[in-house]
């Protein structure tokens, strides 16, 4: 595992001084994936590195393990509280009030990851810093991202490694074992996790995938898990990919 990280940090140097930035920045979400990618910018650059925590009617345990991160490996942070502007954009285009209880779904939901990378931009235009973002191999894959949102940035140095890649990643980073071990969440509604709302865990998921891109046999998965992740990815195609363009 230290040569991949060794390899990632030197390839976000790279990847830094080809566009020629000056450092890079974070979102801190307090999970798995944006904590090992934390701590392989602040390996890269010790001087240049800025992250940014940005609750939105969110867990109060994200925020703390987002900090508790940024402390541990002396990483400069801002707190920016996304919920009046969560809340305002969100009235201003139904023209009432948010009430959580009545107003779900994923057009809703998916505010707060969009105003995430906008905050994440205004930043990173102003330090003349790359966005790095955290979605791993899994997540690439069958499009667990939102497009425009966690899916819009820059540099994605962890997109080569599946969720159980990540795990053994953090346990080198010296990540938590309180953060490697809670259930993975895009916080996008109270209570909501990656597991629940794809109705696979990712140990399947992982499975699934490696073997479908190793050109392994799958007639032993279940069926209906295949087909479901064989959906997922094909139904994403569109955000792995440049919009459309009429020649």
């Amino acid at each position: 595992m230290e040569n991949k990280i060794e390899k990632i940090v030197v390839w976000i140097q790279e990847k830094v001084k080809e566009a020629k930035a000056d450092g890079v920045i974070v979102g801190l979400s307090g999970g798995i994936d944006s904590s090992c990618v934390a701590a392989l910018c602040k390996k890269a650059f010790p001087e240049n590195v800025q992250g940014v925590i940005m609750p939105c009617l969110s867990n109060p345990l994200d925020k703390e393990h987002a900090e508790s991160i940024a402390k541990h490996f002396e990483i400069p942070y801002k707190i920016v509280d996304l919920e009046e502007s969560f809340k305002n954009v969100f009235k201003v285009s139904e023209g009432e009030e948010y009430d959580k209880d009545k107003h779900k779904g994923l057009a809703t939901a998916n505010i707060k990851p969009r105003l995430r990378m906008t905050t994440l931009y205004y930043f990173a235009n102003k330090l003349n810093y790359l966005v790095v973002g955290t979605d791993n191999k899994t997540e690439s894959m069958i499009g667990y991202f939102t497009k425009h949102g966690d899916g819009g940035v820059d540099i994605l140095p962890i997109s080569s490694l599946f969720k159980r890649e990540v795990r053994k990643l953090a346990a080198a980073l010296e990540i938590s074992e309180e953060i490697i071990t809670k259930k993975p969440s895009a916080g996008l509604w109270e209570g909501q996790t990656d597991e629940d709302e794809m109705g696979l865990s990712y140990e399947e998921v992982d499975d699934i995938l490696s073997k479908i891109e190793d050109n392994e046999c799958v007639s032993h998965i279940d069926q209906e898990k295949l087909e479901k992740v064989k959906r997922m990815m094909s139904t994403s195609e569109h955000k792995r990919n440049l919009p459309p363009a009429c020649e």
